[in-house]
């Protein structure tokens, strides 16, 4: 029997369920799952990712609540655990991200919905040409700066670009020190739109990092959010390539637009 009360707590997974068909099943968020628009409005919010609110959670009675091990904290998850039943998801790379797509889809009865989607995805990451390396930093923070390391969805999704993480030999969220990034001798400094919401007020700051390398801004969703976004990751980080390799000289800036 599929799950007919959802309280989701990643906003990623939340745009999901709206790809696969749902809306009333999704009777509960976090305040940080702003796709689709408007659901924030109508629907009950649990508190954040980070901060759920465990007593609003029993209250909407789910029948499933969807999770995740690097977005959720693990007692709040246990907490929940007691009166609901909980999928907890597990995502560092695509096919993680495939495969919780289709059981996502099995636990709410989408499977078909979620296998054409799994498929669409796949075919458009395959569909990628085979870009010439190029050594990137991808910074996710400032003050302190914070970058990824190779146990990430976002290096594996940066794989997939050509961008080679100069950071690879590292787990996790490290934070780094400006002499450490200029020491990596990126080609390409990458600032993410999210978690930090890095802008073009930040390129100048950036390329005193590394004077070497091209500087852009990248969009924190196509390489991060997991679930139905990947399906426009791969014109994204098409676009971002074009730009890169177009400009394609030292110290230069890369020009920022709402295609990057």
């Amino acid at each position: 029997m599929s799950a007919r009360r959802v309280v989701s707590l990643v906003p990623s997974l939340t745009e999901l369920l709206a790809a696969l068909g749902l809306d009333d099943e999704v009777v509960g968020l976090t305040r940080f799952c702003v796709r689709p628009d408007g659901w924030t409005a109508r629907k009950r919010i649990v508190g954040g990712t980070k901060t759920v609110r465990v007593e609003r959670v029993r209250d909407l009675a789910p029948d499933l609540v969807i999770a995740n091990r690097e977005e959720n904290e693990r007692a709040d998850v246990e907490a929940i655990e007691a009166f609901a039943p909980v999928l907890v998801t597990d995502i560092a790379t695509r096919a993680d991200a495939l495969a919780a797509i289709r059981e996502i889809g099995a636990a709410v009865g989408r499977a078909d919905a979620a296998g054409a989607l799994a498929r669409d995805i796949e075919a458009a990451f395959d569909a990628l040409p085979a870009f010439a390396p190029l050594r990137a930093a991808y910074l996710i923070w400032r003050d302190p700066w914070m970058t990824v390391g190779a146990d990430t969805f976002i290096h594996d999704v940066m794989a997939a670009a050509g961008l080679v993480n100069v950071f690879g030999d590292r787990t996790r969220y490290p934070a780094v020190t400006a002499d450490e990034i200029a020491a990596a001798r990126p080609d390409v400094l990458l600032l993410s739109s999210e978690p930090y919401p890095f802008d073009a007020r930040h390129v100048a700051e950036a390329s005193a990092l590394a004077p070497g390398a091209r500087v852009a801004l990248a969009d924190g969703e196509a390489f991060s959010w997991y679930g139905a976004r990947m399906r426009e990751a791969p014109a994204v980080l098409a676009s971002l390539r074009a730009a890169l390799d177009i400009t394609g000289v030292t110290g230069a800036r890369v020009p920022v637009s709402s295609d990057l």
